[in-house]
């Protein structure tokens, strides 16, 4: 079985800083591999994902320059994509929503994961797809969603590429986009509310950079509120296993966060606010806890280090979000698609030959 999974153009396979589907895609090419699944995966020249790589574009671009150029490049290095993948491959795995007009022309099976929040005008242009075999990242983000062919399958991570550290310094720490939705504000706030420092990293792109200025550097003193700048591996292994835990104030229905999973795996708590698929990562009370307010946020921080065990964390990434884990489903997804092709082809083998007889 030989599969292609195309990325979007503009973020390396794996990302070095931000990226959370380029993340994804690179655990799942690293998987299948390890499951002797063929994987070619589509995406650009810097990429350096550990699985056979084509590229249309030979350099990586972000942040993205504007929406009708973009739109047309992603759109020229999908279809160049999945051009070349139905030469060769069994199954082609799209992550990007204009792959899906592909379909029509290719006579090869389509896989397509949902990487965004239910947005109707979407799940009406999925709609004219309903050949393809859609995969949700949540149970949150399945439901809303009315497809023939649908299922979920949560993502899982390498947790052999994050350092598990049994000892916790004095902090808390935030990782994400600094961005509203995602509540950097709002781990400020939790961590003044519990007394306890905060280290913040992520990336600040160019439309957040007035609500930067605004709501988050004025309370950064380098001692107390830290801002790390972007991340890469070596820096989310030191921000998230070294702290007491990782805030995740979210404030939108994330389909999944793999955030989450990454502070996990470092044996790292979580504390979150409600919302989207927090309820199918966090085990209240086992490898973090749900809060419902920032009070409540703030007052778990002060104790999360007699509440939780470290190990107890990060074997709930082993348990039930690790790489095989993922792997496994959509290598049992790709097979059953093949099977029930091969079935329809000779069971339309065998009405011809009734027609005729």
């Amino acid at each position: 079985m030989r599969v292609a999974i195309v990325a979007p153009p503009f973020i390396s396979v794996p990302p070095p800083r931000y990226g959370g589907t380029e993340l994804f895609i690179a655990q799942l090419a690293a998987g299948l591999r390890n499951s002797a699944v063929d994987v070619v995966v589509y995406a650009n020249g810097e990429s350096t994902v550990d699985a056979e790589t084509r590229w249309l574009f030979p350099k990586a671009q972000w942040p993205i320059k504007g929406e009708v150029y973009d739109n047309l490049k992603d759109l020229n290095h999908t279809t160049w994509a999945i051009k070349d993948a139905s030469r060769t491959c069994d199954i082609i795995h799209i992550n990007n929503a204009p792959g899906l007009v592909c379909s029509r022309f290719i006579n090869r099976p389509f896989v397509s994961t949902l990487h965004h929040p239910h947005i109707p005008e979407l799940s009406d242009f999925y709609s004219y797809f309903p050949e393809v075999h859609y995969v949700t990242i949540s149970d949150f983000q399945r439901v809303q969603e009315t497809l023939p062919h649908l299922q979920t399958i949560h993502h899982g991570i390498d947790i052999s590429q994050y350092q598990y550290r049994e000892r916790k310094q004095g902090y808390l720490a935030f990782l994400g986009r600094i961005a509203p939705i995602k509540g950097p504000h709002l781990a400020i706030e939790v961590a003044k509310k519990a007394g306890l420092p905060l280290k913040i990293a992520g990336e600040v792109q160019p439309m957040f950079r007035d609500y930067f200025e605004a709501q988050i550097k004025p309370h950064v003193d380098g001692k107390f509120i830290e801002y790390l700048g972007e991340a890469d591996l070596a820096a989310k292994n030191e921000l998230l296993g070294n702290a007491l835990a990782m805030l995740f104030p979210i404030q939108w229905d994330e389909p999944f966060g793999l955030v989450m999973l990454e502070a996990m795996a470092c044996g790292t708590p979580v504390l979150a606010l409600p919302g989207g698929s927090v309820r199918e990562v966090i085990e209240d009370g086992v490898n973090g806890f749900i809060c419902r307010s920032l009070d409540e946020m703030a007052a778990r921080a002060r104790a999360v280090s007699e509440a939780l065990a470290p190990a107890r964390v990060r074997q709930c990434v082993a348990q039930h979000f690790s790489l095989e884990h993922m792997a496994a489903r959509y290598a049992k997804l790709y097979q059953s698609i093949l099977t029930a092709g091969e079935r329809a082809q000779i069971s339309a083998l065998v009405e011809g030959h009734r027609a005729v007889a």
